[in-house]
């Protein structure tokens, strides 16, 4: 039987204005990125401070740490600042190279006060889905799985379904929410829904022309939250992704 539970609409902006505009179209979770500064790219802290500010505070905001590497000394440097802007999510990439499981067990040591964290995986660069475990075993709050490299086409140009619908079981049997993003169009959201992750991602198919780089346009934030159901907020719920 297929799962009722709403997939919650994340939209990534990159200032304020962005962040005002996803919400009156519908996301559910405004996530921090600077598209131009690669998969993962870190907004500046003050910007992610202001957007929190700026936003009702049931609504859920995440905020990416930048393409770092895979360590943890770097990683948790980045997670505690992020963490100081009072967003929900702070998001960290599992990219290739260093030691993956050694990041994420110091990454779980931290304090973050009332931020949580979500690890990112990349579906272009092998990802190792056993670290679903340690992300579980660290407290993480969720895991997503993306691109790194946004030239190499869609999600689906890298995983089929019946791979991401096993990653989707994977994270919700250890308590984890599961979410899908990598370079998701229009036409993508029908077939994805069906696997019912927890969330779906977006930048570009946000932006005229779907170029991610650019700014975002409302009738497409529109278009992605009309085939996603519509907006979930009908209470304050940054802790129902995990339900």
């Amino acid at each position: 039987m297929a799962d009722a539970r709403h997939i919650r609409f994340l939209a990534s902006v990159r200032s304020e204005d962005e962040a005002r505009l996803a919400l009156a179209g519908g996301a559910d979770i405004i996530d921090c990125k600077e598209p131009a500064a690669g998969a993962l790219g870190a907004l500046p802290h003050h910007v992610v401070a202001d957007i929190r500010r700026a936003l009702p505070a049931y609504v859920p905001v995440s905020a990416t740490v930048g393409d770092l590497p895979c360590e943890p000394a770097a990683l948790c440097d980045a997670a505690r600042e992020m963490a100081n802007t009072r967003v929900d999510y702070v998001k960290v990439g599992m990219f290739p190279g260093g030691d993956a499981r050694a990041a994420i067990a110091a990454l779980g040591r931290l304090d973050l006060q009332a931020s949580r964290l979500v690890a990112v995986l990349f579906a272009d660069d092998a990802p190792n889905l056993a670290l679903i475990e340690d992300l579980a075993a660290a407290r993480f709050a969720g895991v997503l799985l993306d691109t790194a490299h946004k030239d190499s086409g869609s999600i689906l140009d890298h995983m089929t379904p019946p791979q991401l619908a096993q990653f989707v079981a994977a994270a919700r049997a250890r308590g984890l929410f599961a979410g899908i993003a990598g370079s998701l169009r229009l036409e993508h959201v029908a077939s994805l829904r069906a696997l019912t992750p927890d969330i779906m991602g977006f930048r570009g198919a946000l932006c005229a022309g779907s170029q991610r780089k650019g700014a975002l346009d409302l009738l497409a934030v529109k278009a992605i939250g009309r085939a996603l159901g519509g907006s979930a907020y009908t209470q304050p719920a940054p802790e129902a992704l995990a339900s």
